[in-house]
């Protein structure tokens, strides 16, 4: 039981943090075109991680393929609590007048 519970309540949060990423994205500049190599990074390391658990998904929660996921869930909430951080040390190249918005 207490692993259906943790199942469920990391569920939850991986649809939440989608919620939450206005507040922990720290970047001055939104694009991908003009943020540095650490967020590619993390967005590579993202992207591997969530098709990985797609593919784990479809398969019996046996032996391997349940290491394999946690491992993949540790590297998916990991690209969103670590987000506050890279988000903000990563160096960004300056956006073109003609892109900037002016209220």
């Amino acid at each position: 039981m207490p692993n259906q519970r943790l199942g469920a309540l990391l569920l939850l949060l991986a649809v939440l943090a989608f919620f939450f990423l206005p507040w922990l994205d720290r970047s001055p500049v939104k694009s991908i075109r003009y943020r540095g190599w650490w967020f590619r990074i993390f967005l590579a390391e993202f992207t591997v991680c969530f098709l990985g658990l797609m593919y784990l998904g479809l398969k019996p929660p046996t032996g391997g393929y349940v290491i394999a996921a946690r491992v993949f869930s540790i590297g998916y909430f990991a690209f969103f609590v670590l987000m506050y951080w890279y988000s903000r040390w990563d160096k960004v190249k300056p956006v073109p007048e003609r892109v900037s918005y002016h209220a």
